[in-house]
């Protein structure tokens, strides 16, 4: 009727043919799950270290994390657990540190008017203190809300206000020191 035999090798039964199929298609949703967050995971993580290999190391480490808490782990266990190995490297805590008001508008200034190249930009956001990279990354390279973000990393929302702005504010400043740089050279 189904000639079922043809399908069959010399030592398999129906009962292993379903289970290599019901495998196979584990396989295929973990896959499926490792790449629909593997790209934003690292460059996370890659703008978060500066280095290829230890961005690797940590989606690696990530993706075992999300794994071991879940068998299709989504969006939010996927962040969690790249939060927790990048808390492992870094001293991941709230930075308020104020900046001078005049600073600011020096700053803005300096940037009116002008492009920022991609490369000035890396480097500037290298310059962050890790937490406000990962909050400047989260909301403005990644599009994540404020209150998406205070919930990954567990700080009120507030806090995650005023230390973007504090981010915004540093990068402006870096990259107008960039500018000066460039003039001054020239």
């Amino acid at each position: 009727m189904f000639e079922i035999d043809r399908y069959l090798g010399p030592n398999s039964s129906p009962e292993i043919v379903a289970t290599r199929s019901v495998q196979q298609c584990a396989v295929d949703r973990r896959r499926d799950v490792y790449d629909s967050h593997r790209h934003r995971a690292f460059a996370l993580a890659f703008y978060m270290t500066g280095n290829e290999i230890e961005a690797e190391t940590i989606v690696t480490r990530t993706f075992i994390e999300a794994f071991s808490a879940a068998t299709e782990p989504g969006a939010q266990q996927v962040d969690s657990a790249l939060v927790h190995e990048l808390r492992q490297r870094f001293p991941l805590e709230e930075h308020d540190l104020p900046v001078a008001a005049n600073a600011r508008t020096h700053a803005a200034s300096q940037l009116a008017g002008r492009n920022v190249r991609r490369h000035e930009l890396e480097e500037a956001i290298q310059t962050l203190p890790p937490t406000e990279r990962l909050l400047f990354l989260l909301r403005d390279v990644e599009g994540y809300t404020p209150s998406a973000i205070g919930q990954l990393l567990n700080i009120p929302e507030s806090k995650v206000m005023r230390s973007l702005m504090s981010a915004r504010i540093r990068l402006r400043q870096a990259l107008g020191n960039t500018n000066s740089e460039q003039r001054e050279a020239a």
